[in-house]
C-alpha cells in the first residue's frame, strides 16, 4: 500500500512493524559519520579527498567507476540523481585530486569519460570491500527470497529518497 504524503495534509500513523523497521534506521547512522569512514579509507585516498576539499558527494562518484568501464558525467549525474553541473563539479573535484581521469569518448570527441585513476583503484577496492564487510555478512544469513525482498525494499527506500 503505498504511503504518499500529500501537502497539507497529517502524515499517516506508521504501523507496530514500520516503526520498528524505521528505529533501525538511526542505529546504522553512525556507520556512515566522518570518523568511522576516515579510519576505513586508506591513507592515499584520505589525503587527496582531504588536501583538495572533497566531501562525501565527491566519494559517492567512485564506487560508480569500480567496474573498470569508463562512464560519461551524464551516466554518473543519472547515476548519483543529480543534475548534470552538479556531475561535472563532482567530477572536476576528483580530476583535480588525480583521482579520476577524463578523456574524450573516440566515438563521439565531445563526449567526456571518466574513469578512476589507476593508482586508486586497488586502494578504492579494498576499502569498499571493508565498508561493505557487515552488509555483506548480513546478505549471507538471507535466504534469496529474503535477499530479493531487502533489495526490492531499499531500492524502493532509495528511489523515495532520491525523488
Amino acid at each position: 500500500m503505498p504511503h504518499t504524503h500529500e501537502a497539507g495534509k497529517a502524515p499517516r500513523r506508521p504501523t507496530r512493524d514500520e516503526i520498528a523497521i524505521v528505529g533501525l534506521v538511526p542505529l546504522l547512522e553512525p556507520f556512515f559519520r566522518g570518523p568511522v569512514v576516515r579510519a576505513l579509507m586508506p591513507e592515499q585516498l584520505r589525503d587527496a579527498m582531504e588536501t583538495h576539499g572533497l566531501t562525501p558527494r565527491h566519494g559517492a562518484v567512485l564506487p560508480q567507476l569500480l567496474a573498470g568501464e569508463p562512464l560519461s558525467v551524464s551516466e554518473i549525474a543519472r547515476r548519483l540523481h543529480v543534475s548534470l553541473p552538479t556531475a561535472s563539479e563532482l567530477v572536476g573535484g576528483l580530476s583535480r585530486a588525480g583521482i579520476v581521469e577524463r578523456a574524450e569518448d573516440p566515438a563521439n570527441r565531445r563526449r567526456i569519460l571518466v574513469s578512476l585513476a589507476e593508482d586508486f583503484r586497488a586502494p578504492l577496492e579494498g576499502f569498499v570491500a571493508r565498508r561493505g564487510e557487515p552488509l555483506l555478512r548480513a546478505l549471507d544469513g538471507l535466504s534469496p527470497s529474503e535477499r530479493a525482498g531487502f533489495l526490492a525494499g531499499l531500492s524502493a527506500w532509495v528511489h523515495e529518497v532520491q525523488n
